[in-house]
């Protein structure tokens, strides 16, 4: 007697709900895969950028600290980049330069974060789709009762099979991607530290510049307010 157990046996046994099942594990594996290459590319180089750069800086060649920046992916290089930038002008407004990182900050953290809701909902939806076919396939088995009269385990082993194999592919999907959701949230937290060693790089340097005399921070005096006129 062959006992064998194919993955198709399984999926056409589970019933309709293995295929919104089907359809979460290819979206979550489609943003892993995305989501590795994405964090992957941000986070090489940044410990290259941020070494080279301030060397760079120490020197007084923000030019070469710039191209140095322009040239490495990551958020790190973006922060740095902005506010170089601004440096480079020799003239800023007060809290130009914060205003420029904090702005940068934000886009850089929501490229980094797209994609994590999707593995967050199909994390969520898939074990709920595993134990609504459970309850589907526990109301199929106790409707094949009440159509025959009485209790026959060959009367119910085909709704108790489709809610055993729903439940286990809703919690075989949900599980790891759980896992790589944690995994990418860890990285983000890693890569928005290097962010704030960039920043603080920047503001270091902006700082010593307006200390030297080479950089003008013009602060604009709010406009005195003029009473009525008799």
């Amino acid at each position: 007697m062959d006992t064998s157990y194919s993955l198709m046996t399984l999926f056409v046994d589970g019933g309709w709900f293995m295929y919104p099942l089907l359809l979460c594990s290819m979206v979550a594996l489609g943003v892993i895969f995305a989501k590795a290459w994405t964090l992957r590319l941000a986070h090489r180089g940044t410990e290259r950028v941020l070494r080279e750069v301030e060397a760079a800086m120490r020197d007084g060649d923000l030019d070469r600290a710039s191209e140095i920046a322009y040239s490495t992916p990551g958020p790190a290089a973006a922060i740095l980049l902005a506010g170089l930038r601004r440096i480079q002008s020799r003239k800023l407004g007060a809290h130009e330069l914060e205003a420029a990182i904090s702005v940068t900050g934000t886009i850089e953290l929501g490229f980094l974060e797209r994609g994590l809701i999707l593995l967050a909902t199909v994390a969520n939806v898939a074990p709920l789709l595993g134990f609504m076919g459970t309850v589907a396939g526990m109301i199929q088995a106790f409707g094949a009762i009440e159509a025959a009269g009485q209790v026959e385990p060959a009367l119910v082993a085909g709704g108790i099979k489709v809610a055993l194999i729903t439940t286990a592919a809703g919690l075989v999907i949900a599980i790891p991607v759980n896992i790589m959701y944690n995994f990418f949230v860890t990285r983000i937290d890693s890569l928005i530290v290097d962010m704030e060693r960039g920043a603080d790089h920047v503001l270091k340097l902006a700082w010593a510049l307006e200390r030297e005399g080479r950089l003008e921070i013009v602060h604009v005096k709010p406009a005195a307010v003029s009473g009525p006129s008799s």
